[in-house]
């Protein structure tokens, strides 16, 4: 059967055209710290981050790599994600952030499991060095390397209000450098942080069009309970684009308009993220799952006659 084609270019057809059958990727938590929590940079971390959202139930107890990847793999075979291909996606924390020795041994553990092909490493464009991309980019002459950098805004006042302490310069220099070694770069952008409207996220939409990047995540602002954001959230609601009254529609709807904007090129690995409901203080899709707002962002764009970079004079 062939493929479906979506009007925009999905982050999975990327890795299938890639490796020649689907691939799944295996969440890995290294125990790594994140330099704006441990002192670093700072303490606290940002502003709307609470970081046991972000880890699967298979990689929460404190396990060696390969054990996790044997978990995880056991987890998505059960639930009918079998896959041709895996790759060890290093999510939870900073995992650039720490001695080169002990990184080396984390990536190798990862690398060398049978069942992987390759490696994701999630991290903050403040947490590179040439060392570090002299590393993963000789580890790409053998295997698939990728880093994700979570860049979260493209504008410096907001990245200074939710205290991630780094700019946006930082995120370009670090995305050239790894691009510069050939690695496949992603970013994620969390759309609706304190005083950005549709006009602030354009605009990073804009901007990040001029990145050399192969794919992005996007976050809707969720707002989770006994963080600084939620405080914020409910003391100042007039800073938020995503209020109580939001609906999944206007995210839809903003989410077109992005894809619109955005380079055909550039593959879309997710449009929302999803946290545990009890986290929970506030989100703007209101409990709606990935495949439901897939499918209407599909839809809607198909009935509209839309496609991924149209806006631009681009067609997919």
């Amino acid at each position: 059967m062939a493929e479906r084609k979506t009007p925009y270019l999905e982050y999975g057809t990327l890795m299938r055209q890639r490796f020649g059958g689907r691939v799944q990727k295996i969440a890995i938590d290294a125990l790594l710290s994140c330099p704006n929590r441990d002192g670093t940079l700072g303490y606290g971390g940002c502003t709307f981050c609470l970081g046991e959202a972000f880890s699967p139930s298979y990689c929460r107890e404190h396990k060696s790599v390969t054990a996790q990847i044997d978990a995880g793999i056991a987890f998505h075979t059960q639930r009918r994600r079998s896959a041709d291909h895996y790759i060890a996606y290093f999510q939870v924390g900073t995992n650039t952030h720490a001695p080169i020795e002990h990184l080396k041994n984390l990536y190798a553990e990862a690398l060398n499991h049978p069942s992987i092909e390759g490696i994701i490493i999630g991290t903050r464009p403040d947490c590179i060095s040439s060392e570090i991309v002299e590393l993963l980019s000789n580890l790409a002459n053998n295997h698939y390397v990728a880093i994700e950098f979570g860049i979260e805004s493209t504008h410096d006042s907001t990245l200074s209000h939710v205290n991630r302490h780094h700019d946006f310069a930082c995120a370009k220099e670090s995305i050239a450098l790894c691009k510069s070694r050939g690695l496949d770069i992603g970013v994620h952008l969390i759309l609706g942080l304190p005083n950005e409207g549709r006009e602030e996220i354009m605009v990073s939409v804009e901007r990040i069009n001029s990145l050399p990047i192969d794919f992005v995540k996007f976050h809707q602002l969720q707002i989770y309970r006994n963080t600084p954001l939620a405080e914020e959230w409910t003391n100042h609601p007039e800073r938020f684009l995503f209020g109580s009254d939001t609906t999944s529609e206007e995210y839809i709807d903003l989410i077109i308009d992005i894809l619109r904007h955005l380079r055909p090129d550039i593959a879309i690995e997710r449009f929302a993220s999803q946290a545990p409901p009890h986290l929970l203080l506030h989100s703007p899709l209101k409990g709606m799952r990935p495949d439901m707002l897939r499918e209407a962002i599909i839809r809607n764009m198909y009935a509209g006659n839309f496609t991924q970079g149209d806006s631009l004079g681009i067609k997919a």
